[in-house]
């Protein structure tokens, strides 16, 4: 089966270097580089990857920002971020936005090839030595809130409705309940008033506070 593979980074000849190299497996099919989030954002439907290799930094859209939009359109869109920062945050604030595994660009072009069949096969991957970032998560510490459940956070604490949050952000009633359910979750709170008293007391509702 063939793995159709889009590849979104703002370094040309970093994209075009990659996709020469996957170019040489049979079973791995390029369908397009593009520079930034947006431009996957709005050509993502046309292109229909099964893979997609995400830069974390880069103008217009980010990579963070824009996994988890394209999550939020398509919850089994899977997302390898293919960056060159290696430090723990990055790789667990990366999996908390709904990647599918992170990955160095300098390692060697086997081991992205490994990481793109394993998550083609619906499992994680993370390079080597990346497993230890999740390590705060899996022991009991409290996860961050990403950038899309902040914006659904102020929505919420503003006292409008799913149906009304959904209008504003343009996303499904179905797509603002999860979130909803993983503010919940992550903060440790279990109702609406709950949400609204923490935004108030972190400075959500006045746009200063940090909810991470």
């Amino acid at each position: 089966m063939t793995i159709r593979v889009l590849i979104v980074d703002d370094h040309p000849m970093v994209a075009e270097g990659i996709r020469a190299i996957l170019d040489t497996y049979d079973e791995i099919e390029v369908v397009g580089l593009l520079g930034n989030g947006q431009d996957a954002l709005d050509n993502v439907a046309d292109l229909a990857p099964d893979v997609i290799l995400m830069d974390l930094n880069m103008p217009q859209l980010g990579g963070l920002s824009a996994t988890e939009q394209l999550l939020e359109r398509n919850p089994e869109t899977r997302i390898l971020i293919l960056s060159m920062h290696n430090a723990p945050e990055y790789v667990s604030t990366a999996m908390s936005h709904g990647a599918r595994g992170y990955v160095l660009k300098d390692v060697p072009i086997e081991e992205i090839y490994t990481a793109i069949t394993t998550v083609m096969k619906g499992q994680t991957y993370l390079c080597t030595g990346a497993t230890t970032a999740l390590e705060p998560l899996n022991t009991g510490g409290r996860e961050m809130l990403t950038a899309r459940e902040q914006t659904v956070l102020l929505q919420l604490a503003q006292g409008k409705s799913n149906k009304e949050v959904a209008r504003d952000l343009d996303i499904s009633v179905h797509t603002v309940e999860t979130h909803r359910k993983n503010i919940k979750r992550k903060l440790g709170i279990t109702s609406t008033a709950g949400l609204t008293r923490y935004a108030m007391e972190h400075g959500v509702l006045q746009g200063t506070g940090n909810a991470l």
